[in-house]
């Protein structure tokens, strides 16, 4: 039970960051050549991740129903996601939300668990997804 409750330790990790926008803090979450959001390596994620957070008002990342699954130092992870995201500016009025499921492959790293692969699966998105801009 102590690697699942990393693995979701480092899902929240990640939610966290993206709320805070503690960009750095993302080092600790994905690994160097994890690819995510479209992008390739960890540096190209965090560029893709800003460009929708950076500029975006305040956001909230729930997660909740995680389903681990470890195998030796890989670990597969769903879990489902309610993100709520508030314009800024003059988009301040405006909301976005999504539900989803985040399907992760992470791996044991000598720093711990990363997530090395993530894909987010939205099933339900209501409001004005213009609120999500780079920053």
């Amino acid at each position: 039970m102590a690697d699942q409750q990393a693995v979701v330790d480092v899902l929240l990790r990640c939610a966290a960051a993206f709320d805070s926008r503690d960009w750095p803090s993302l080092d600790n979450v994905f690994t160097a050549d994890a690819d995510a959001y479209g992008a390739q390596g960890r540096e190209a994620l965090v560029t893709t991740v800003r460009s929708f957070l950076g500029g975006c008002g305040p956001s909230q990342h729930l997660l909740g129903n995680y389903q681990v699954t470890v195998s030796g130092d890989t670990a597969r992870s769903v879990c489902k996601a309610r993100v709520l995201h508030v314009g800024a500016g003059d988009r301040a009025e405006l909301t976005y939300e999504c539900c989803g499921n985040y399907l992760d492959d992470l791996v044991r790293t000598p720093d711990g668990w990363r997530i090395q692969r993530r894909q987010f699966e939205v099933t339900i998105s209501l409001g004005d997804m213009s609120v999500l801009q780079p920053g």
